[in-house]
């Protein structure tokens, strides 16, 4: 049926006007970190959440220089979710920082707001509160923001949010990104929209953005010759690449709603078995599921995340684990962690099926008999109706 073409996880989907962006960058030879694409980008995509936003070259470039603006250091403690993936957390030892992860809630996926409490409350017994909070946004929607946001202005500590997964989400009509001090996206190639690799970094304080800009381009001072006082880094977003950018924001709306209508008709199509099921929707927000995430209850399905991970590859579908939590990564062994236990099972249950926007009905449809075959279940002849609009 697919004839050696394997379904990938998540790929690019263009809308169509970035190649006219592109080859204005290539026509006009805007082909630095600076020039018209760069700075239309930054505009429609602060228009678009409503914060002032800088173009990087990726969206650990965007959490390093957050982290910075928050006035993180060597020495100091950052909390961040545990169930992530590595860049969320690598920048915090970048800056001779140490991480403390903080185990995740059943109901989102996401931060738990009570082990937040907890933590906060046995360092501030300590003397020695948190400098920052690396808060993540999983597969497409947002923590539980308002118990965050406000434990942390109890403790004064600052909030990031790592919307890399997120772009699109909301969190009772505030957008994914906008709540904290500094949020962070990424445009890496797998991404709701994408850059090929890119992010970008917001905050309320134009002044902060000014900054992170500044460092991002080898942080020059404005003085004749090369002169530099800070120390910078080369983090700029490339013309060409923003061009890219500017035609994917122009279709984010609908990439979102061909993303949610993917979830929704895997589920549908999976009503019927007891044992694997979506990832929580919480009411509170606007949910992208950028991936397809779903559990797997393997006594009552009849087979384990792994199992299907290797049907599926058999039938040339590429499907991953939920994320392995940085806690038990060797590169973090040894760093404190509070909880643990639910980011665990979900990393151990969880299997995310191939999401991309452009998926056709027949790829799905594949996918989705796959992991009915594998589970022994019959075979599926069409997709469930409900959401077929948003091809």
């Amino acid at each position: 049926m697919l004839k050696n073409r394997r379904i990938l996880l998540s790929i690019p989907h263009m809308g169509g006007t970035e190649e006219k962006y592109v080859h204005e960058a290539f026509t006009s030879n805007w082909l630095s970190p600076v020039g018209p694409n760069v700075e239309a980008f930054e505009h429609a995509f602060g228009d678009r959440i409503g914060l002032p936003a800088v173009a990087l070259a990726s969206c650990t470039a965007a959490i390093h220089l957050g982290l910075h603006l928050v006035g993180v250091s060597p020495g100091d403690e950052v909390f961040c979710s545990t169930l992530t993936f590595v860049a969320a957390c690598n920048p915090i030892r970048y800056l001779g920082a140490n991480p403390v992860f903080l185990d995740s809630d059943r109901a989102t996926w996401n931060l738990d707001p009570n082990i937040l409490e907890d933590a906060l409350r046995k360092h501030a017994a300590r003397g020695k509160l948190p400098r920052a909070l690396v808060v993540v946004h999983l597969y497409g929607q947002c923590a539980d923001m308002d118990p965050i946001l406000a434990l942390c202005r109890q403790y004064g500590v600052a909030v990031l949010e790592d919307a890399a997964d997120a772009l699109g989400s909301a969190y009772k009509d505030r957008p994914a990104g906008t709540m904290g001090d500094v949020g962070v996206f990424s445009f890496n190639g797998n991404k709701i929209i994408t850059t090929s690799g890119g992010g970008m970094l917001v905050s309320r304080s134009a002044a902060w953005v000014d900054k992170a800009r500044f460092w991002a381009k080898q942080a020059r001072d404005p003085a004749l010759g090369y002169q530099h006082s800070e120390m910078g880094y080369n983090y700029a977003m490339s013309n060409v690449l923003a061009g890219i950018g500017r035609g994917q924001l122009e279709v984010l709306d609908l990439r979102v709603q061909q993303r949610r209508a993917n979830a929704f008709r895997y589920r549908d199509a999976f009503a019927d078995l007891a044992g694997i099921s979506l990832m929580p929707q919480a009411p509170y927000g606007l949910h992208t599921n950028w991936l397809s995430s779903f559990l797997i209850d393997e006594p009552v399905i009849g087979a384990s995340r792994g199992a299907l991970i290797q049907a599926l590859d058999k039938a040339s579908v590429e499907a991953r684990p939920v994320w392995k939590p940085m806690h038990l990564q060797p590169l973090y062994s040894g760093c404190e962690c509070y909880g643990g236990a639910v980011a665990e099972d979900l990393s151990g249950r969880g299997i995310c099926l191939p999401s991309s926007s452009s998926l056709t009905e027949e790829d799905q449809l594949h996918v989705i008999n796959a992991v009915r075959g594998a589970v022994g279940a019959g075979a599926l002849t069409e997709l469930p109706q409900t959401y077929r609009s948003a091809r």
